[in-house]
């Protein structure tokens, strides 16, 4: 009677999913390095004027003026005094619009604020609500 074979690694059926599990392993990790970062601006609401707005709309252009990002916020009371949007944006330089909005009274011009991106995470602006006409 002939001795049973000794099971092997290299025998074992995960070998043969070995490579397609290191590619999409590879796969995964080009992927997370390659994206484009995820940032969150943050406003900072500073200021008088701020108790009866109702509705932030927050719109973010590239330098060509093309709107990469538009999110509008709605407040049943005072906004809080901070607001973060989230955006997933490459390095560069772009300008954000923010229309404020109050029931009952004529429509502001936009506050408009430019930024630069680069590695940071976190962009902080602190906003002043200019005297209402």
């Amino acid at each position: 009677m002939e001795p049973e074979a000794r099971p092997s690694w290299r025998n074992h059926p995960m070998m043969k999913r070995l490579p397609l599990l290191v590619l999409a392993g590879l796969g995964l990790w080009l992927w997370q390095v390659t994206r484009t970062p995820e940032r969150e601006l943050v406003w900072q609401l500073d200021g008088s004027g701020w108790g009866a707005v109702r509705s932030l709309d927050f719109q973010v252009t590239a330098e060509d003026g093309r709107i990469v990002k538009r999110e509008e916020r709605f407040f049943s009371e005072a906004p809080p005094a901070e607001v973060k949007v989230k955006v997933d944006l490459p390095e560069g330089t772009y300008r954000a619009l923010i229309f404020v909005k109050e029931p009952g009274r004529p429509t502001r011009p936009p506050l408009v604020e430019s930024f630069a991106l680069g590695e940071d995470q976190y962009v902080i602006r602190r906003l002043r609500l200019p005297p209402s006409r």
